[in-house]
């Protein structure tokens, strides 16, 4: 009776095929984690393209001669500042006058819903209280209503009051529509912050206000920042019911630009409205690109728990 005994040169030749088998399950991972890659990246550039073209064309529009308004050239062709210059002409259009009421509105705004959105988004999350769960579906119905709904009424109330026209009366509905916005978002980061931070606050001798103040919102700042970003733009881009509360004095950017007249009589101001539109978007643009970061980090957080 014999037996075979697996030696050494056994096992070196069963080893390059157990090699050769693992090299090509790494080299088949390694294309398909790049074929991913690829078509992620794909997907990625054609969305960009998607959403930028419109502001390519925009600008691209800001620039050109009124008389070649409907050219259909992609590049830039027959440019001219005169376009800018209409958008701010006093004797046609109140551009200015509707960007510093814009920003005063939506600076006005975004303070005051984060100060009271705060507040109550922390009292949501932390604080038990009967028709809590009510409460806060309260808040996501509003930020569901349908503002055209709103028009006729808050014409009629602001009207009855001496409000119609005033700062306040626009002030007050956009308020209404940020601060849902603002407890919905900063009551989620509230609820995943770990109660340990405040407890050790209180241990070290600090009141709740204290631990609030000095423990609570400097890390939520991320969420009150990200916020106050949605929340300042969400106003500055409001047309329906600025375009009906609004006056002479209390236009915003939104209204002006509805209002714009041409150079010439009976001109649809095309040119001169796509200038005015690069100037409104252009600072949102760049206020977005310098704190991305910023919000990113509050859309993010309180999203993974651990």
């Amino acid at each position: 009776m014999s037996s075979t005994v697996a030696g050494p040169a056994t096992a070196a030749a069963e080893r390059p095929a157990f090699d050769e088998y693992t090299l090509s399950r790494v080299r088949a991972r390694r294309r398909k984690t790049a074929g991913a890659a690829t078509r992620t990246a794909i997907q990625a550039a054609l969305i960009v393209i998607w959403c930028l073209l419109p502001f390519y064309w925009m600008i691209v529009t800001s620039f050109r001669d009124v008389q070649y308004t409907y050219e259909t050239n992609l590049l830039p062709s027959h440019l001219t500042l005169d376009n800018y210059y209409t958008a701010f002409d006093p004797a046609n259009n109140q551009l200015a006058l509707g960007l510093a009421n814009s920003l005063f509105i939506g600076t006005t705004v975004t303070i005051i819903a984060l100060v009271v959105g705060v507040f109550a988004a922390y009292a949501l999350a932390r604080m038990t209280f009967p028709a809590k769960g009510l409460v806060m579906g309260f808040v996501l119905g509003a930020s569901m209503f349908p503002g055209v709904a709103l028009l006729t009424p808050l014409f009629g109330l602001f009207t009855q009051i001496g409000w119609n026209g005033t700062y306040q009366a626009l002030i007050i509905p956009y308020i209404s529509g940020a601060l849902p916005l603002t407890v919905y978002t900063l009551n989620s980061f509230f609820r995943e912050m770990p109660w340990e931070l405040e407890e050790a606050a209180r241990i070290d001798g600090c009141t709740k206000a204290q631990a609030f103040r000095i423990v609570i919102l400097p890390l939520a700042a991320p969420a009150v920042f990200t916020t106050a970003i949605l929340a300042f733009i969400a106003s500055w881009n409001e047309y329906l019911l600025a375009s009906v509360l609004h006056s002479n004095q209390t236009q915003t950017v939104t209204t002006v630009i509805g209002q714009f007249t041409g150079s010439q009589p009976h001109q649809v101001p095309y040119t001169a409205t796509m200038a005015a539109g690069v100037v409104v978007t252009i600072p949102l643009i760049i206020m977005v690109l310098l704190f991305q970061r910023r919000i990113v980090a509050g859309l993010t957080a309180g999203g993974v728990k651990g």
